[in-house]
Formats: structure tokens, C-alpha cells, sequence
């Protein structure tokens, strides 16, 4: 009990919030190829602490900033760029980016779509002269989402609590997979649509209750790949909302879906071996019920913070 209490203390001093997925989007439409005429969108997230990155555009273009204005999480600014050149084979450099804020670019040529991804690290970035067709910069956003949602990340440990066998968590693993790929790819195309708010809310109750099913006894618990599957639906619709935030400004919209959703699928089986080894060593040191009852606290606890949270977002 004693070294329950001591992890619970721990998690108390943690910042128990989920880090929200809110990327910087620069979208950039060729409207003139002859005169290097384009139209630009800059989103940065309002809620990053510090100063708004701003863009260094090349020295072969005229800049013309419009007024900022909200919108969603977002503060917008129009730009209009009167260049000597094409902006192929020039760079763009962003700066003042928060180390918690990667910047996507997407430049809409009229034959063909560019896109890059610049963070604190790397904020240079090559514009190409030949055309780019896959946008894997989608890949690392799908990673990045993963692993700044505590709560997704949370649901997935949970999960492995929750079962024996590695067959069963194969079986379990792929339900999820699955299930948030089909909600993703329907909600991106505009087939459902639900409010953001509650299915984050309702996101923070799935942890919730998996945190009760990590304390049942093992024959209880016939077929966790299909409360997985039931569930991932759920999650489905939380990353369709992050992306749907920063949008698909290019002519490859399911590229774009695919390479989001194998980052998500790599960042997961990246987090796999973690709880896995947890186990694996308080099975052999005889302390894998005091490991369950610790996990159910901690993710139950910070599920149940989340879903009154969110709830409280959504009615003010």
C-alpha cells in the first residue's frame, strides 16, 4: 500500500494534462505561374506558449501580410507573394518555433503539390525542383500525435493489462488498428462527424472503464479484441479530428490519410514493449497484482481527470 500511495503522490506532481495535437500548417497555392503569383495561409496554434513563429520567405519575393483572425485553434494570417522565380529549388526558413510545435508545410503548385515538415531542430527546409508525390510528412505527424496524446498513449498500456497471451495481443492490438483506420478514413471524407468536444470526453471515459477492467480476474474478460475494436472507433474519431485541425491542403488526400495512419501505427508498436517488460518483471518478482492495482489508480485516475475536464470544456 505504501508504494501505491508514493507512485500516486508522484503522479500528482506530473502535469496531468494531455498535450494537445496542434502542428503549425503554412499552405501556400500557386495562383500565377507565369508572374510566381501565390496565395499563402499561416495557422500557428493561439495556446503555445512564447512568441508566433514567423516565416522568412526567399529574397526573390515581395511579401504582403494581411490582418491576423481566429479560427478554431488557430490564429490565421493571409500572405500574397509576388516572386522573380518559382519557388522551386528556393527555401523557406521558419523561426520562433516552440519546441512542442512542428510546422507542416504544403506548397499547391498548379501541376503538383509539395509538402515538409520543420520543427525547432530543423526549421530550414528545400523547396525541390522535381515533383514530390507522397506526402510522408504526414508519417511524422502521425507519429508526433501519438506520442503527445497522453491519453492515447494511456488506453494502450491499459490494454495490455488487460491481456494474456500473445496471440491474444496480436488479435487485441489489430482490432484497434482497424477500427480507428475505418472511423479515420470516414470521418476525413465526411461520411460521420461528431463535436470534438464530446469525443474527447468520451475518449477520457474509455480509459476510465479500462482502468476497471485491468482489476477483473482473467476469465472475465472472454474477448478484449473486441472492446478494443468498440473502442477504437472511438479513438478513430479523436485522430480525425486532430487532423481534420490542420487540414489536407494537396492533391493527396489518401496518401495523406495512409502515411498518418502508419505513424500512428508505428508510434504504438514503439510503446508496446514498455508495459510489456513492466509485466514481465512483476510476474517474476511476485508483484504483478500490485502492479495492476498501481496502473488501474494511475490510468483511472487521470481518465476520470480528463472526462470531467472535457466536460466542463464542452458546457463552457
Amino acid at each position: 500500500m505504501k508504494k501505491i500511495l508514493l507512485t500516486l503522490c508522484f503522479l500528482c506532481i506530473l502535469d496531468v494534462y494531455s498535450h494537445e495535437f496542434n502542428p503549425a500548417h503554412l499552405v501556400i497555392n500557386e495562383v500565377d505561374d507565369v508572374n510566381n503569383h501565390y496565395e499563402a495561409t499561416w495557422m500557428y496554434p493561439f495556446k503555445n506558449i512564447g512568441r508566433r513563429a514567423e516565416i522568412n520567405f526567399p529574397d526573390e519575393c515581395a511579401v504582403e501580410y494581411g490582418d491576423l483572425y481566429y479560427q478554431g485553434k488557430y490564429i490565421n494570417e493571409k500572405i500574397n507573394l509576388d516572386c522573380s522565380n518559382s519557388l522551386k529549388g528556393l527555401k523557406l526558413e521558419i523561426i520562433n518555433l516552440s519546441v512542442l510545435t512542428d510546422a507542416l508545410i504544403t506548397i499547391n503548385f498548379l501541376n503538383d503539390t509539395f509538402e515538409g515538415l520543420v520543427n525547432v531542430q530543423n526549421n530550414i527546409i528545400d523547396i525541390p525542383l522535381e515533383i514530390q508525390y507522397y506526402p510522408s510528412s504526414y508519417l511524422n505527424l502521425g507519429i508526433s500525435h501519438l506520442f503527445d496524446g497522453l491519453d492515447h498513449i494511456l488506453f494502450i498500456f491499459g490494454l495490455l493489462f488487460c491481456i494474456t497471451g500473445f496471440i491474444n495481443i496480436i488479435k487485441t492490438i489489430t482490432a484497434f488498428t482497424i477500427a480507428h483506420s475505418i472511423t479515420l478514413g470516414l470521418t476525413i471524407f465526411d461520411i460521420i462527424k461528431l463535436p470534438q468536444g464530446t469525443v474527447e470526453a468520451l475518449i477520457a471515459l474509455t480509459i476510465v472503464y479500462l482502468a476497471t477492467e485491468i482489476l477483473r480476474k482473467e476469465d472475465k474478460l472472454k474477448s478484449p479484441w473486441i472492446m478494443a475494436f468498440c473502442f477504437g472507433l472511438l479513438h478513430g474519431l479523436g485522430f480525425a479530428s486532430a487532423l481534420m485541425d490542420i487540414g489536407f491542403s494537396n492533391n493527396n488526400i489518401l496518401y495523406s490519410l495512409l502515411f498518418f495512419n502508419i505513424g500512428i501505427e508505428l508510434a504504438q508498436i514503439a510503446l508496446i514493449p514498455i508495459p510489456l517488460m513492466l509485466i514481465y518483471m512483476a510476474t517474476k518478482f511476485n508483484n504483478l497484482n500490485n502492479l495492476k492495482v498501481i496502473a488501474s489508480l494511475s490510468i483511472g485516475g487521470l481518465g476520470f481527470y480528463w472526462f470531467i475536464d472535457r466536460v466542463i470544456g464542452i458546457i463552457l
